[in-house]
């Protein structure tokens, strides 16, 4: 598919590391909408790159529905990107691959509170939130997840919030499944414009859904 954006749309280059780290047993549309739209803001050349990458070093990872994925590579905590998305999957269900098991063996929480202290904005589709709060950084902080999930983000110390996408600052969180595709084009509005993103939902035959809930300004 080619995608072209007009001539005199003046884009606003910014040199980010878009990085979505994904596991065995996560939802493929959790990851797959953000990776979408976000190599769409690549295409438009606005300085931006998008990969799938993995916290182990692995050749390929299965997803929830049997979706094997080639990733880019393991998570380099050394190199880390400036942001970084988390999906869900196998949280609701506690299934023996996915977020929750994920969450048991700790070793992606771990990485998620590692970079978010160095300055990696991070941000989570559907039960991803769960390994954010794993992490320790939802605590007292609004957030969103599936709505299976809710009961158990809140318990984590969250403050729910009942919005398509939450915005607060460094940690981004995002509804179920489809608001993957929310929570994309609400990155590329913040760092490269509403226009952009208007473009890459024209482009994608896609209109975004409920609210952006932003935190107001500190």
């Amino acid at each position: 598919m080619v995608f072209v954006v007009r001539p005199k749309l003046r884009i606003n280059i910014v040199f980010m590391r878009f990085q979505i780290l994904i596991f065995d047993g996560f939802d493929e549309m959790d990851a797959v909408a953000p990776y979408e739209v976000l190599h769409y803001a690549v295409l438009a050349k606005t300085g931006a790159s998008v990969e799938l990458v993995t916290a182990d070093a692995v050749s390929e990872i299965t997803a929830n529905h049997g979706l094997r994925i080639r990733p880019a590579g393991p998570l380099n905590l050394q190199q880390r990107p400036d942001v970084l998305i988390v999906p869900g999957g196998g949280w609701i269900d506690r299934a023996p691959r996915g977020a929750f098991a994920e969450a048991n063996r700790g070793v992606i929480p771990k990485m998620i509170k590692s970079l978010y202290e160095a300055g990696t904005v991070c941000a989570s589709v559907c039960t991803g939130a769960m390994l954010l709060a794993r992490a320790g950084i939802l605590t007292g902080r609004p957030a969103t997840t599936h709505h299976g999930a809710m009961i158990d983000l809140e318990q984590s110390g969250a403050q729910i919030v009942r919005a398509r996408v939450v915005d607060d600052g460094d940690v981004v969180t995002a509804g179920g499944v489809t608001s993957g595709l929310d929570l994309g084009l609400w990155l590329v509005e913040r760092f490269y414009g509403p226009k952009l993103a208007h473009i890459i939902e024209v482009q994608m035959e896609y209109e975004r859904r409920g609210t952006v809930w932003r935190a107001a300004p500190k």
